[in-house]
């Protein structure tokens, strides 16, 4: 199961009603997928059946998925953008960006490759510097777990690199994060904390525990983090996350397993 789908399904329940605990049910009555899912399926899409990677056919994967789930929980603006018949970028700097963009991470041969697509997923809504670099860093770090020898080895580079060429602050531990740390749905404001969250994790299920239990954002913080995690899952984690499929409809359960299957 994607990183992103997991890690957005258990932060479902938790976006509206914050915990500050790794100590929480990882299903609720309310848990489900939302626009993060819906949007990381649609970027999956894109890149198996485009194969020039336009800009165009993205939009249109976006706005195709996008509407079939309407009710997933997606922003005002970016309302207008998905059922606009000619949708142009707003100048976003929210993460949206950076929750939808690890299949790029996965996708790619190269980090050049890994960089190029990661701003065309950013630049067709989120064409706001921070917009765009926030999904550079997490597609980056997607990238860097993938061909990294072990998830140590990953954590290390990601340590050495992101601050360096994103400048996001990674020295922070999520102990001190916590207790101050509110609704903030801007990259810069969400995205270095998703990182730690992956930077202090062990597992998919801790990893996920870690972005939920700062609060904030939870369903998109889960997201990344899981995404980044994900290229390094083990038996044990893969297992957890079949027990979270049954939360997709069926249209995207399909493109999930069909992306899955180009890296096995």
């Amino acid at each position: 199961m994607l990183g992103a789908v997991f890690g957005d399904v258990i932060g479902s329940a938790y976006e509206w009603h914050n915990v500050k605990t790794k100590d929480f049910p990882l299903e609720r009555q309310k848990t489900h997928f939302t626009d993060d899912s819906v949007m990381t399926l649609a970027v999956a899409k894109w890149l198996m059946e485009d194969r020039e990677h336009s800009e165009e056919e993205l939009v249109k994967c976006m706005q195709k998925l996008g509407r079939r789930h309407f009710t997933a929980g997606y922003g005002s603006k970016f309302i207008n953008w998905l059922i606009s018949p000619n949708p142009k970028p707003y100048g976003s700097w929210g993460n949206g960006s950076a929750m939808r963009v690890s299949p790029v991470g996965l996708y790619a041969h190269t980090l050049e490759e890994t960089l190029e697509l990661a701003e065309i997923t950013a630049n067709v809504t989120h064409n706001h510097p921070e917009g765009v670099k926030g999904a550079k860093a997490v597609a980056e770090c997607v990238f860097i777990c993938k061909e990294a020898e072990s998830l140590e080895a990953a954590k290390e580079e990601i340590r050495r690199r992101i601050p360096e060429k994103y400048g996001y602050d990674l020295s922070r531990t999520l102990d001190e994060i916590r207790p101050g740390y509110e609704f903030d749905v801007s990259c810069q404001g969400s995205v270095p904390e998703a990182i730690i969250a992956f930077l202090e994790c062990t597992s998919l299920e801790d990893c996920a525990r870690n972005a939920v239990s700062i609060g904030g954002d939870s369903d998109t913080i889960a997201a990344i983090a899981c995404s980044i995690y994900a290229p390094k899952a083990t038996q044990e984690d893969l297992t957890l996350a079949r027990r979270f499929e049954h939360y997709l409809s069926e249209d995207l359960l399909d493109i999930m397993h069909r992306f899955e299957k180009m890296f096995r």
